[in-house]
């Protein structure tokens, strides 16, 4: 199998490309400097150059506060250039695997969403991957794949913030603890992505890893597995203000993705253990 991976210099792309060469794979990995995906004529010729059996679309505009102020840059990395992704994975019969957010949901649900939900962003950003969603569509062969609260050892990420602020010697740390999801460790959604791509899957794929917890209870669980004493109280998501609105319930439902694979999500908490094995436990 060949595989085309863009955004391969991100936390999905790195731990993806290191999967697929693990397994002897013909990848071709493209980073933000190799391929800019809004250029319709790049795209067209390093998918027609690579002739890829499936392409994975890693790369995105992922600064959620950032792209309130970006708006257009925002829609034209994770919305229009999924179109033209698309349409290049078209030209060599591709199948087209696209990364989305759980931030295409309002988060006024108190169940898990299901694929079917009905999408309603509450951001900029959450509007633009749900614009991405749709241009994925146009991939004769396609299946998007929703997840969240990612982190991993290529990107900044929740668990560094965290790091960063005891090394800072903040004491006590506050976190919200209104605003609850499914964090998942990049190389667990790397793993997953490659189990999607062979069952040559239709749709959307929601993959999360488990169980469900508030950002609060992450950051407990961080400070626990550094063996940091410091305090971490809860606060709520008025008291932490963002420039961009966050669903205060965005727990994705992975029932499809277990009944497609047979294959039960992996731990977050094992992944974070693995993450600070890779990334170092120091915290002073």
């Amino acid at each position: 199998m060949s595989w085309l991976i863009t955004g391969a210099g991100g936390m999905v792309g790195s731990d993806l490309h290191d999967a697929l060469a693990m397994r002897g794979e013909d990848v071709v990995a493209l980073t933000k400097s190799d391929l800019d995906i809004t250029d319709s004529r790049a795209v067209a010729a390093a998918v027609a150059e690579a002739r890829p059996a499936i392409v994975v679309n890693c790369a995105g505009y992922t600064r959620v506060d950032d792209a309130e102020s970006n708006e257009r840059l925002a829609n034209a990395i994770n919305g229009s250039a999924v179109e033209l992704v698309a349409q290049a994975a078209n030209s060599v019969d591709a199948l087209l695997v696209h990364l989305s957010s759980d931030f295409v949901f309002d988060g006024r649900k108190d169940l898990p969403y299901e694929i079917n939900d009905r999408t309603a962003p509450l951001s900029i950003y959450g509007r633009s991957k749900l614009m991405g969603e749709l241009a994925a569509t146009h991939a004769r062969r396609h299946v998007v794949v929703r997840t969240s609260w990612l982190f991993g050892a290529h990107g900044p990420n929740f668990v560094e913030a965290i790091r960063k602020q005891i090394n800072k010697g903040t004491n006590p740390l506050r976190v919200v603890n209104d605003q609850r999801g499914r964090p998942t460790y990049t190389p667990h959604l790397a793993e997953a992505i490659i189990r999607i791509a062979n069952l040559d899957a239709r749709g959307v794929i929601h993959y999360a890893d488990e169980p469900e917890c508030t950002w609060y209870d992450f950051a407990r669980a961080i400070v626990e597995e550094l063996g940091a004493s410091v305090t971490v109280n809860p606060v709520s998501t008025a008291e932490f203000p963002r420039p961009a609105t966050r669903p205060a319930y965005s727990v994705l439902s992975t029932e499809r993705y277990e009944r497609l694979t047979g294959v039960r999500p992996e731990e977050w908490r094992e992944g974070l253990r693995e993450y600070l094995e890779v990334r170092g436990s120091r915290f002073e």
